[in-house]
């Protein structure tokens, strides 16, 4: 494959992390043997897995945001438990000094051509490339979002704009309001994540000896995907008085009413909930770039992959990772992970021109917490249905101190290392372990 698209490439250098233009102002054309589009959780990573390996100028990673969020921590700062700042670094520290930064959006790709377009007009050829840009956060397909977020009591986790919002709402409610929690029919990032709120909120009130009507509204038909855990939170949720209303999409929110409307998705009935707070969970789509593209795309608009070697399944000269793709997994950090372990071995050997060999099980985590010191550890594979994939000697479904100290300390520490490319998962530790135990 390598002896297809050719190794050398031009120069694109950086000054001061200021990048070099034209006479015009704008990017001369530029070629680089890897482009990585999107710099978040996999797209940092295979930057710095590559950026050295292969050469200053070899690797250019596109991306305008100026700081890169570890997301899994405003779980915990929606919650009250960390602060935001905590959760962000500048972009600029942890991407390696050989490679490019594109501070743009990709505006178009043309995989038939290997290249592809940034906003402000320029176009990059690449021998090869990593699609990781994610899903958007979609607000505006509810009726009355953003513009309730300027309304007291509605807050979401899911953006930076918003989840302090989520914190003030939880801090500032009255005993005996309602407090309405929400999971979209779409896919999302860390589909636990809409629970972890509301059980650390019920747990705050309950501290603080505020009653409230607690509503979880999922537009899924089951609390959870993997049974294992799900048995465990109907446990939670039935032993603190939650509600739980499944197949209902909220479509609509009232601000001057505090009402938040919901779609019943087997019978298209309207139900309308009261509100005091109300925590959000967007739909959810990849960015319009990949969305339209219906050579990337498959028909939900992912990135289409094969699920296990991670490579495009009509362009061999491109891969993907993390939320963007259409692996059936989980979408989390986790996964992510263990993803870059996969990369590493098939892109490095795609770029070598040998084959691609190296497969992904699907495995994922989600840390259910479930209190501000208690957590349920979900790990599970992409099996029809997922099946647990646990790391540790004991039962994970049960909540524990331990791993909401691996949630809110030891994974955040974990993240930034990783993001030099150095983590790959718990995937060799799982192993030992299970070897250990059956000596």
């Amino acid at each position: 494959m390598s002896g297809l698209f050719p190794s050398t490439a031009k120069t694109f250098t950086l000054v001061g992390r200021r990048k070099l233009s034209t006479s015009s102002g704008r990017l001369a054309d530029q070629h680089f043997r890897l482009v990585v589009v999107g710099a978040g959780a996999g797209g940092c990573a295979l930057t710095n897995k590559f950026a050295n390996k292969l050469g200053k100028g070899q690797v250019a990673v596109i991306d305008p945001a100026t700081t890169h969020y570890y997301q899994p921590l405003w779980t915990l700062v929606g919650g009250g438990l960390k602060s935001f700042s905590e959760s962000g670094r500048p972009m600029e520290s942890l991407l390696p000094a050989s490679a490019s930064w594109i501070r743009e959006g990709v505006s178009s790709f043309s995989p038939s051509e290997n290249s592809l377009v940034v906003e402000g007009g320029d176009k990059i050829t690449y021998d090869y490339l990593v699609v990781a840009l994610g899903i958007k956060l979609r607000y505006e397909k509810i009726k009355g979002l953003p513009e309730a977020f300027e309304t007291p009591g509605v807050g979401s986790n899911y953006s930076p704009l918003y989840v302090e919002k989520t914190a003030k709402a939880i801090k500032e409610f009255k005993s005996g309001g309602d407090a309405v929690f929400t999971f979209p029919a779409s896919p999302v990032k860390c589909a636990g994540a809409p629970q972890k709120i509301m059980y650390i909120a019920e747990e705050t009130f309950r501290l603080s000896g505020r009653s409230a009507n607690i509503q979880y509204y999922s537009a899924l038909p089951v609390i959870f995907g993997v049974k294992k855990y799900a048995d465990a939170l109907w446990e939670v949720v039935r032993g603190r008085n939650i509600n739980v209303n499944l197949r209902h999409n909220l479509i609509e929110v009232r601000p001057d009413s505090n009402e938040a409307i919901f779609e019943n998705l087997d019978t298209n009935e309207k139900v309308v909930q009261h509100y005091d707070l109300l925590h959000v969970t967007p739909p959810m789509s990849t960015p319009a770039p990949l969305n339209t593209n219906k050579q990337l795309a498959d028909a939900a608009g992912f990135l289409e992959v094969n699920k296990e070697t991670l490579q495009h399944v009509r362009y061999p000269n491109i891969f993907g990772i993390g939320d963007c793709t259409s692996v059936p997994t989980a979408k989390t950090a986790a996964a992510v992970a263990a993803q870059v372990g996969i990369l590493r071995r098939n892109l490095g050997a795609a770029l070598e021109g040998k084959e691609v060999v190296a497969k992904y099980d699907g495995y994922t985590s989600c840390p259910l917490v479930t209190g501000r010191k208690s957590c349920v550890l979900a790990e599970f594979d992409m099996q029809a249905p997922p099946q647990p994939l646990e790391t540790f000697p004991f039962n994970q479904a049960k909540e524990r101190w331990s791993m909401y100290q691996l949630k809110a300390n030891i994974l955040p520490t974990m993240y930034w290392i990783g993001m030099k490319g150095w983590w790959e998962g718990p995937g060799p530790f799982r192993k030992a372990m299970r070897l250990g135990l059956s000596k």
